[in-house]
């Protein structure tokens, strides 16, 4: 068993960054519903309510005031299987095209700020517009983050084609568009504070995108702070006493050459993003997407 766990960390580990966060999607998901069950055999029927209290983000001050952590657990959380299946394909359908124009660490930057977005647009008209402040219930998903990376990966690649069922290969700039329309004439329907949560996800995708094609990256502050806190935890090295030589000289270790396949597949990325980041996805040649694919495939 101790093994077998082992070797799923491991796995997880040594994953990318989108399927860390599929993972972690699926995972909160059975361990919240197994509990739901077990409190339901147990007598209480309303276990499922309760679970959803403590990781959903309420639209009330006073109570997300005692739920201080719900901004950050209601993303990673779902409680219905379709909620699940729906937040899981889109996140991975897109994210596979993101993690192509970008890095790991910028998308689990833009993963936490669509979803803090989608927190702070719901609870600023839940609280500020009349009409919303009957639905201002509990926020939960990760719909919001999910719709700020197919936001920014259409901006950055709008002309890349995704192929959909029954229609066929479309332009993700389209996608966005009905994706977004369809929130838009959504708020003021039974799910209202979802879709404002949409887009806030939306707009923090469209300033992503925009910000980054003009150097400027808003996850950048963000993943610093994520980068101290992991570094406080992190195991350091015992520092071993220098031994010396007969010459009195330490011996230092020598610094290991970077591997020549590695640094010209680099380069050849590079230039390649480069090269999207001025003309767009559209410009690349067969030949430049067949080799976008097969490099970004060897580099993590």
């Amino acid at each position: 068993m101790a093994t077998t766990i082992e070797t799923a960390l491991k796995r997880f580990a040594s994953a990318t960054m989108l399927m860390k966060i599929v993972v972690i999607n699926i995972a909160v998901f059975l361990v919240l519903n197994i509990i739901s069950i077990v409190m339901i055999f147990a007598g209480e029927e309303s276990g499922r309510f309760i679970v959803e209290q403590w990781v959903a983000m309420p639209g009330n001050f006073g109570r997300l005031a005692r739920h201080a952590w719900t901004p950050l657990s209601y993303m990673f959380c779902q409680i219905e299987p379709l909620h699940l299946i729906f937040n899981i394909l889109w996140l991975y359908w897109f994210g596979i095209v993101f993690q192509l124009l970008s890095t790991p660490k910028r998308m689990i930057g833009l993963y936490l700020l669509g979803g803090l977005g989608g927190a702070a647009l719901y609870l600023l008209a839940v609280n500020t517009i009349p009409y919303f402040a009957g639905h201002g219930g509990l926020l939960i998903g990760s719909s919001a983050s999910v719709i700020a990376i197919v936001t920014a990966t259409a901006i950055m690649a709008p002309d890349y084609r995704m192929n959909l069922l029954f229609l066929g290969a479309v332009s993700l700039k389209w996608i966005a568009v009905v994706t977004i329309g369809i929130d838009l004439l959504s708020v003021t329907g039974s799910n209202a504070g979802g879709h404002i949560a949409h887009l806030g996800g939306a707009a923090v995708g469209a300033i992503f995108a925009l910000g980054l094609k003009r150097g400027h990256d808003i996850t950048a502050p963000l993943n610093s702070l994520i980068d101290a806190i992991v570094n406080l935890f992190r195991r350091r090295p015992k520092v071993r006493p220098a031994r010396f030589r007969a010459s009195g000289a330490p011996s230092a270790p020598r610094p290991k050459a970077p591997s020549a396949a590695s640094a010209a597949d680099q380069a050849e990325l590079d230039n390649i993003l480069d090269k999207i980041k001025k003309s767009g996805y559209s410009s690349l040649t067969a030949d430049e997407r067949a080799r976008l694919f097969d490099v970004s495939r060897r580099i993590k």
